[in-house]
């Protein structure tokens, strides 16, 4: 009887055996491209970046 439980508690307290997940290597792997593409962006165009707001043409015909 004492036998008998000590082996249940046992089996009781191993962990689960995790399997692998391919959908869990693909999330993995794109949040590491994204993270990837994002930091080449940062390091492209730098903190002194500073898109210049266009002059404004006048039209060929005094009129419009």
């Amino acid at each position: 009887m004492a036998d008998n439980s000590i082996d249940r508690a046992r089996n009781l307290l191993t962990p689960p055996a995790r399997r692998a997940s391919p959908w869990a290597a693909l999330a993995a792997a794109g949040l590491a491209a994204t993270a990837a593409v994002l930091m080449a962006g940062v390091l492209v165009l730098g903190p002194g970046v500073r898109f210049e707001e266009p002059t404004v043409v006048q039209p060929l015909f005094p009129n419009g």
